[in-house]
């Protein structure tokens, strides 16, 4: 079976602190920071910004492989992005003092590299805060999070929810058929037209599958007597505490004085 990425978190000790934080805190707390780095153009606060992130979640979450794999994945992609960035740099509107090296008539100049390492630590920093949400928090206590105190109609929260459960399944119905082709001897060969070929007939049972779920979904719905009424009863309550607001008011104030200590808006 393939991961689901709804399915129930694991449970963690106590010490890992944000599975108990309502997923809207764990969203809003970072989100001022990630709209302000989008501005910023040095490359110390978009650091910073990682190294706060990397210890939240190394105390916040279980340490996984899923986690490890991400916080190195996190530099090695804002380092290979870095470089990037900087070829496509234009050198006539950076710092041309130091010459790092040159190919023919091409030069990379060191006020280009800076541009370049400091947009990929931009992005590195703001895709590491979207991980302190992405790695606690589950889609239906998002979801459920979103119906009771943001008053999203659960018409439309719930529909989306069963609509992203798909996706797993449409994996799991591929492993199936893929498995039933091998059974069969239908594997078509090798090389890129074999490969076409297989995927062609992956087309037609996939399509059979996801319909009939999709009726099995409909059906259930309608048997819950899903829409009938303006709202619903919650099994299960994701409360706003507490402990949500004291997380997202030390999370600005950390964010505050990180920004007010580098002052990023103004070129080194």
């Amino acid at each position: 079976m393939p991961v689901d990425p709804y399915a129930a978190l694991r449970p963690a000790s106590p010490i890992r602190f944000l599975y108990g934080i309502n997923p809207l805190a764990k969203l809003l707390a970072p989100l001022p920071a990630m709209a302000l780095l989008v501005f910023v153009r040095d490359i110390t606060t978009p650091l910073v910004f990682v190294a706060l992130t990397y210890l939240v979640l190394l105390v916040g979450v279980s340490f996984t492989r899923r986690l490890a794999a991400l916080l190195l994945l996190v530099p090695v992609a804002a380092v290979v992005m870095g470089l990037g960035f900087a070829i496509w740099t234009d050198s006539s509107g950076v710092n041309q003092s130091i010459v790092l090296w040159q190919i023919g008539g091409w030069t990379m100049y060191g006020g280009a590299m800076l541009v370049g390492l400091a947009t990929g630590a931009r992005v590195a920093a703001i895709v590491s805060l979207a991980l302190i949400v992405g790695l606690s928090t589950t889609g239906p206590d998002l979801v459920r999070a979103s119906v009771q105190q943001l008053r999203v109609p659960y018409r439309i929260g719930y529909t989306a929810l069963a609509a992203f459960r798909f996706v797993p399944r449409f994996g799991y119905e591929l492993d199936v058929i893929r498995q039933a082709h091998r059974v069969r001897g239908s594997h078509g060969g090798r090389g890129p037209v074999a490969a076409v070929r297989r995927w062609v007939g992956y087309i037609v049972p996939l399509l059979a599958g996801a319909i009939r779920h999709a009726e099995r979904v409909a059906l259930a719905m309608d048997a819950r007597a899903f829409g009938a009424h303006p709202d619903r009863t919650e099994r299960h309550l994701v409360p706003f505490r507490t402990r949500d607001v004291v997380f997202i008011v030390v999370f600005l104030a950390v964010s505050t004085v990180v920004f007010a200590a580098t002052f990023p808006w103004v070129l080194a």
